[in-house]
């Protein structure tokens, strides 16, 4: 979500990429994730992600993101669309959230809706936060023990602190 559906970050607007396809494979890479799920991966090795999957992509992520300030409300019919059901697949088999031969768009859009569902299905919702600091808008899941994290990052908690500072010695 932070790669596509994110105008503004760390206090700079940020323009979208001009290359869905390669900035999505280059988020994967960083996460450690290989998109193997398509039904046209039936090959040797893991399909190669298409631009028009990269679209489709951008669109699950625009419809996910406000879901992490509290609007959950499609978070249903995006489970239902993109055919979230519970199966073991694969060897050796996983617990996925997508049906074994689902496009990749799909699967993911299945899986992290699923996820997200999940979160919130256990009253951890308050977790799914957007970053607090002026002009960013990057989203996170708040793993502090009490859930008091407000920002993404250093770089804006320190923003936000220093913003705050200059305009109480203003007053």
């Amino acid at each position: 979500m932070n790669e596509l559906a994110v105008t503004h970050a760390r206090g700079r607007p940020v323009p979208p990429p001009t290359d869905r396809r390669a900035a999505l494979e280059s988020a994967f890479a960083a996460h450690g994730w290989t998109p193997t799920t398509t039904a046209s991966g039936s090959g040797g090795g893991p399909p190669a992600l298409t631009g028009a999957e990269a679209d489709r992509l951008a669109e699950v992520a625009a419809e996910l993101r406000p879901i992490f300030t509290g609007a959950a409300d499609g978070l249903n019919q995006l489970l239902v669309r993109h055919g979230a059901v519970p199966n073991l697949h694969g060897d050796p088999p996983i617990l996925a959230f997508h049906a074994p031969g689902a496009d990749l768009v799909d699967a993911w859009a299945a899986d992290a809706g699923t996820a997200l569902a999940m979160v919130i299905g256990v009253g951890q919702g308050v977790r799914l936060r957007t970053c607090e600091a002026g002009g960013c808008e990057l989203v996170f899941f708040d793993v502090t023990r009490n859930a008091s994290r407000r920002f993404c990052g250093l770089s804006c908690q320190n923003r936000a602190k220093a913003s705050a500072y200059r305009a109480r010695r203003r007053a």
